[in-house]
């Protein structure tokens, strides 16, 4: 995370951040989150029954693809000097393009898209995420996500 000031904002909005790290989906992964949402659709967790299909192979869940972004906002995320906490405010858009297989590579390309003073100290983060698979053409994931940071 990179830490900016209240009068620098304008300066990062509209700027694309540099793509984050690689990092690696697998099954392991997918099986933990499936327990957690108990989502278990032989799809994600049938690696034999998987390869009958479409995709030749298990896929993540949509929701996990999602929910790397906290992971990734760590590479490319704005934090405002002075921030006590700041918390995840929800998505105004999401759509999941392109499944995720098994021990593929995904990233993150962001651009934050504004920032808005809502109450006094209270600012919302709004930022364009595109979560790329490595050697596809088609993304896994689009998403205007906001976060709320708390500046006494």
């Amino acid at each position: 995370m990179k830490f900016i000031s209240k009068d620098d904002i304008n300066k990062y909005i509209g700027v694309d951040i540099e793509p984050t790290d690689w990092f690696v989906v697998n099954q392991d992964q997918i099986n933990q989150f499936a327990d957690c949402t108990l989502d278990h659709q032989f799809i994600h967790t049938d690696p034999v029954k998987a390869q009958g299909t479409i995709f030749g192979s298990t896929i993540a869940h949509g929701l996990l693809s999602l929910s790397m972004l906290p992971h990734f906002a760590e590479s490319f995320g704005y934090l405002l000097e002075g921030n006590s906490i700041g918390v995840n405010y929800g998505f105004d858009k999401v759509r999941f393009i392109n499944p995720v297989k098994v021990n593929s590579r995904i990233r993150a390309h962001a651009k934050l898209v504004s920032v808005e003073e809502k109450n006094s100290g209270q600012y919302t983060f709004k930022t364009e995420v595109v979560v790329e698979i490595e050697g596809e053409k088609k993304p896994a994931l689009m998403a205007v996500w906001l976060a709320m940071q708390i500046v006494p």
